[in-house]
């Protein structure tokens, strides 16, 4: 639970007036640096701090009248910058202090600039429950964002009935990297974006996005200021602009190598008669691995995935964080106890399949073009690692290094992972189509001896699938 502050001093108007730690003291520091006339913004604060067992992470989010840059027809906003992904304290209570040369914590803090309406005395404070939403799903998953990131999130972001309703990640255009005595800490700034926006993102790159939305004033302008009342993309303010992404996408293909996603996969071989069916074979006494790129790759797509919606992935803060047990260090979701099938090892083996049934749910089918289109034409490869379970499917150029499926066996699964190479994916034709299918809907390659079937949200609850 949240409540609202408006701090008296620098240091007592964060409820420290005793001590004022140096993490959260470099921090406001920074905010001094570029809000000399407000000392004392008003803060959202957690009541019951994180620590304390409170359910909210970020222990303040700033709030600040940023009154933009007239010459630059930077228009007015509201800017908030959150305070608790980083270190505050440095004594362990929240984070591991590692020392001064790495990151403070998860080494970031989250900003967003909202556009000031003209009739708002204060600033709206939905943006701070946004930011502790994101905030538990850092803490649950341990995993970070990065600039360029983008989150789908299916849902307004301010819950009315705006078409803003994703997020991409860049570097605040104000904030500079603070040095605090516990580590490094950057500003990370959400950007409100429309569903199109967040698929050319998907489709081609975050960076490239972003870089649009800067050069269109209604859509941010330089600051990338998002505004809840905006009703066109920017590819309806300038139809030019999707011609700019069409050709990234065929120059450049997409850097999205995978998807946390709602995907299962069945063998449709013939069960084997033992053991030494040859059907259920071992590649080599010791599996082959990916090359450390490509496994780093795929790592890092499944460790960040695209779902971070609420009702998706982000669970419930575990008693053990309320029971104040902290993790003994960051780790990527490949090496947590629910996915340590995936990347190959020796004691399990690897099989070739004859025949394979691809599930999806709708909005990781309309994926399955991306992943063609913007990655195995290029030689990439493209992973759906399902957030029921441990299940993955990785769809593998033939020149990626290591890859345990070939033109002669494409389908070849180790464990829950399964490789399918792209040679079938070139002669799939619904691949290229963007239609919106009624679900269910199956799609057969008998020569091929593959079906892939988009389903409802509903069909992937099940634990068996």
């Amino acid at each position: 639970m949240d409540d609202i502050m408006r701090p008296s001093s620098g240091a007592s108007g964060l409820g420290l007036a005793s001590v004022f730690p140096p993490g959260l003291q470099a921090i406001y520091g920074e905010c001094r640096r570029l809000y000399q006339d407000q000392p004392n913004p008003l803060q959202v604060t957690a009541i019951v701090k994180y620590w304390l067992g409170g359910p909210d992470p970020l222990d303040y989010i700033s709030m600040y009248r940023n009154l933009g840059c007239p010459a630059q027809e930077i228009q007015e906003h509201w800017h908030y910058v959150s305070f608790g992904l980083s270190d505050l304290y440095g004594d362990n209570r929240v984070h591991e202090f590692t020392g001064p040369d790495g990151p403070s914590g998860f080494g970031f803090e989250l900003t967003f600039r909202l556009k000031r309406e003209p009739d708002e005395t204060a600033p709206p404070t939905w943006p701070a429950e946004l930011m502790q939403g994101l905030a538990r799903y850092v803490f649950q998953s341990e995993n970070t964002f990065c600039s360029g990131d983008h989150i789908s999130w299916h849902s307004p972001l301010d819950n009315s009935e705006s078409r803003i309703q994703h997020m991409l990640l860049t570097e605040d255009p104000q904030l500079q990297p603070v040095q605090t005595p516990f580590g490094l800490v950057t500003f990370l700034q959400i950007v409100g974006v429309c569903t199109e926006e967040l698929q050319a993102a998907q489709q081609w790159n975050g960076q490239g996005v972003l870089d649009l939305l800067r050069s269109v004033h209604m859509a941010g302008g330089p600051w990338l200021i998002t505004d809840m009342r905006r009703g066109e993309t920017i590819f309806d303010i300038d139809p030019h602009l999707q011609e700019r992404v069409d050709k990234g996408i065929e120059s450049e293909g997409s850097n999205l190598s995978g998807v946390s996603a709602k995907c299962a996969w069945d063998d449709l071989s013939h069960p084997p008669e033992d053991e030494d069916d040859s059907r259920s074979i071992c590649i080599g006494s010791q599996p082959r691995r990916l090359s450390d790129k490509d496994t780093e790759q795929i790592r890092e797509a499944l460790r960040r995935g695209l779902e971070l919606n609420g009702k998706a992935v982000l669970p419930p803060i575990s008693s053990q964080r309320q029971n104040h047990d902290r993790p003994q260090s960051r780790k990527n979701s490949l090496e947590s106890e629910s996915s340590t099938a995936i990347v190959p090892h020796e004691l399990v083996r690897t099989r070739q399949l004859e025949s394979v049934h691809l599930k999806f749910n709708q909005e990781s089918g309309t994926l399955l073009p991306l992943c063609l289109r913007g990655r195995l034409l290029h030689g990439r490869h493209f992973t759906y690692k399902s957030i029921t379970g441990d299940t993955a499917i990785t769809f593998v150029s033939m020149g990626v290094e290591g890859a345990f499926a070939t033109e002669e066996h494409p389908y070849a699964a180790h464990g829950p992972w399964l490789q399918v190479g792209c040679e079938l994916l070139l002669r799939c034709n619904y691949l290229t189509a963007r239609e919106e299918p009624i679900l269910p809907k199956e799609y057969s390659w008998p020569d091929k001896k593959l079906k892939i079937s988009i389903l409802p949200d509903g069909a992937f609850d099940s634990p068996l699938q």
